[in-house]
């Protein structure tokens, strides 16, 4: 594809992600707005409120003022603290006007996407408070493409809903997280040069993706199949993208996973799988 044939898969991966969420929120009854999600400390309603505030602040509205409790466990870095803030402010908001803001949002942010005129690789602000910085337009997209897809899932699994596990933002998913596992496999577990890694993904998403370190310790991935890997990881799509999602725990997604090869180094992939702040 070229680089605006991008733009615009994003952009109705995005769509199509965020409007299934919509979808999913119209008939849900008051009580099941609280239930929990993955997402530590945060419910159906503070999903759903995270994904209003940054899709809120792209479109360059306002933070809101406010100060945030102090006994919120789950906060423990200035970017949950960030991230937190707009989230706690909504928690006092019925689900008829945080399903009306949510509708209005995106009507709104469609309306932008459809009339940006940046190209693809010209830099805009991505807000995330303490980790903000500038990025391609393209990448942006990328970003918020999967971020909504990954809080769809929460809403889905939190709901008992599922759906959507091979939709356009799944493969945008997909893409992105296999792009870090270079930096999972050579960097975090410090994978020993010469390693090789396979990961053999099935389920509504299925691929097949080998990570090599080469003697500087890099790490590198694609798509052949090797041979005689030093670990070969089989598990599921759903189980997969919750691990690199941090949703779930190593040893609670344990019985989910199977491992081949070297167990110990496995365990140290295992333990640094998750590539989301």
């Amino acid at each position: 594809m070229t680089d605006n044939q991008t733009v615009q898969a994003y952009t109705d991966a995005w769509t199509q992600s965020i409007e299934s969420i919509s979808e999913l929120l119209a008939p849900l009854p008051t009580d099941s707005w609280n239930r929990p999600t993955e997402c530590p400390g945060w419910s159906v309603r503070d999903v759903v409120s995270h994904i209003i505030a940054v899709e809120s602040e792209l479109l360059g509205d306002p933070r809101p003022i406010h100060s945030l409790p102090r006994d919120l466990r789950h906060i423990s870095t200035e970017f949950a603290r960030y991230v937190e803030l707009p989230v706690d402010k909504r928690r006092c908001h019925t689900p008829v006007e945080i399903t009306s803001e949510l509708e209005y949002t995106v009507i709104r942010r469609s309306r932008a996407l459809r009339n940006a005129r940046q190209e693809p690789g010209d830099l805009v602000r991505w807000p995330a408070g303490p980790l903000s910085r500038d990025l391609p337009y393209a990448e942006l997209l990328r970003n918020r493409a999967f971020d909504v897809w990954v809080h769809e899932q929460d809403l889905r699994r939190a709901l008992g809903e599922p759906g959507n596990l091979d939709s356009p933002a799944a493969l945008v998913t997909r893409d992105y997280l296999v792009q870090g596992l270079p930096k999972v496999v050579a960097k975090l577990a410090g994978a020993p040069a010469g390693s090789t890694v396979v990961f053999d993904v099935t389920g509504a998403v299925e691929f097949l993706r080998t990570v090599r370190v080469d003697a500087d310790g890099r790490g590198s991935v694609d798509g052949s199949v090797g041979l005689a890997p030093d670990v070969q990881f089989h598990l599921d799509w759903e189980t997969y993208h919750r691990l690199a999602c941090g949703r779930i725990h190593p040893e609670t997604a344990a019985r989910s996973v199977r491992v081949d090869g070297d167990t110990e180094l496995a365990a140290r992939i295992l333990a640094h799988f998750a590539l989301t702040p």
